[in-house]
């Protein structure tokens, strides 16, 4: 399940550093096209995850997830074997899709294999080490890959893993709940998936768009609408797609406002990293992937220690510890300097991530913990959600950047404009994940730590 988890967060940054390569390859018209080839992935693992986490449920949640590494590892083989970019476009579009099987499934799984406690907890620190060191990885891999060889082994070297996972979940990976009689909440299903589609939509494409333009206002008032009514409708049916008992719950709540806090000021400041390297220091994507080693080899280390955390601290301390050590790590990256500063680079990052890290276990412990096992693949989806949504703080912070940078440019030259811009930017970050630090600290300390476990789904 973990082997799962490292797939695709190796999917997610692999994939980015091959894109001018495969533009050149395969024709691509423009760069705004080119980005689809990671939109178009990111796009159907948003919108269907609530589908089906739901549907685990009903199918079988070992059933749903080995369906999803098998779909994976598949469309991971057209992708490598594409010979136009529609045909990849559409292929990346099937791994989006089975992403959204394999993150609630794999999660609820886990959670069902080791009771809550101890045992969880440490198999959920390993869970998030390996997301990370997926990202890191890939970051490293794909700019070694398109070095060395062609683009398409970086689709061929996710077909490899998967097969070995897919073999892995087959011999291994049992069943831990009795499928469900519930009916599919279509109406659900439909306002949810177009919802988050239009979010994600609205907020990957906005800054290229223009934040003011007609269609990006369209769409995220579409997105607002459509989730809207979701509540609505979900308060009324009878079997719900997410029980909005479960969102009521101050520890579902404020867990997924702590992921949306994390994911979004880590994703974009490592994004702003990447820019860092590339635009200022100038360093090749294979040096810019070296780079992150930092920041993985942190990952690595506290996913082994928040277990020991948790069990000593409890998972409001090791919140409020994780994003104290990742403000302190972004805030200090306003020192990175326009030359060298290699080693300030390594200790920022890797204090962010050990912080990030920390904090995203500890949060998806909130979520999962004291629900009854029926719950668990719902549960499973609403913790995944936030790595997607997270992508609202990368938009916030590349404004950011961009406001900055501009006002700077008349007065100096372009490289220390956009570090002025990198700078304010994560200042900004730090800030909002010291906010996310006091108001988790205050809130969730009031939730009850003792709540009994949750009516069964199929009840």
């Amino acid at each position: 399940m973990c082997g799962a988890t490292f797939m695709t967060g190796l999917d997610y940054s692999i994939i980015t550093v091959a894109l001018p390569e495969i533009g050149r390859e395969l024709g691509f018209s423009s760069a705004p096209a080119l980005q689809w080839v990671a939109t178009a992935c990111l796009l159907p693992t948003a919108a269907l995850m609530p589908l089906f986490g739901r549907a685990s449920d009903m199918v079988g949640r070992r059933r749903l997830f080995i369906a999803g590494v098998a779909s994976f590892t598949v469309f991971s083989l057209l992708a490598g074997l594409a010979p136009s970019p529609g045909l990849l476009l559409a292929a990346r579009a099937g791994q989006g899709v089975a992403a959204a099987m394999i993150g609630p499934t794999a999660l609820a799984l886990m959670t069902g294999a080791f009771p809550e406690g101890p045992q969880r907890t440490r198999a959920l620190g390993v869970n998030g080490a390996l997301l990370s060191l997926g990202f890191v990885i890939g970051t490293i891999g794909g700019g070694l890959i398109t070095s060395g060889l062609n683009w398409r082994w970086t689709m061929l070297l996710l077909f490899g893993i998967g097969v070995l996972v897919m073999l892995g979940a087959i011999a291994v990976v049992r069943e831990t709940i009795a499928r469900s009689r519930a009916r599919l909440d279509v109406p659900g299903a439909l306002l949810a998936s177009g919802g988050l589609f239009a979010l994600v939509y609205g907020i990957s494409t906005g800054g290229q768009a223009g934040w003011g333009s007609v269609p990006t206002l369209a769409t995220l008032l579409a997105a607002v609408l459509l989730l809207g009514t979701f509540l609505v409708v979900e308060a009324r049916h009878a079997a719900p797609l997410v029980p909005l008992r479960l969102l009521r719950r101050t520890t579902v709540k404020w867990g997924m406002t702590v992921g949306l806090v994390t994911f979004g000021m880590c994703g974009g400041a490592t994004l702003l990293l990447s820019i860092h390297m590339q635009d200022v220091l100038g360093y090749s994507p294979l040096q810019t992937g070296l780079g992150f080693l930092g920041e993985g080899l942190a990952a690595l280390i506290a996913g082994t220690f928040v277990a020991r955390l948790i069990s000593s601290r409890g998972t409001v301390t090791t919140i409020v510890t994780g994003l104290t050590v990742q403000a302190i790590g972004t805030a200090a990256m306003m020192f990175l300097p326009p030359e060298g500063g290699l080693v300030l680079l390594l200790a920022t990052s890797a204090t962010m991530g050990f912080g990030h890290v920390l904090t995203v276990v500890a949060a998806i412990t909130t979520i999962t913990s004291g629900l009854n096992e029926a719950d668990q693949g719902v549960a499973g989806s609403l913790a995944q959600m936030p790595t997607f949504v997270g992508a609202i703080g990368v938009a916030g912070l590349t404004a950011i950047v961009a406001a900055r940078t501009e006002a700077l440019a008349p007065a100096t030259t372009k490289a220390l404009a956009t570090l002025g811009g990198l700078h304010t930017a994560f200042l900004v970050a730090g800030a909002v994940a010291l906010l996310g630090a006091v108001a988790s600290g205050v809130l969730l300390r009031r939730a009850s730590t003792g709540q009994p476990a949750e009516p069964s789904l199929a009840a």
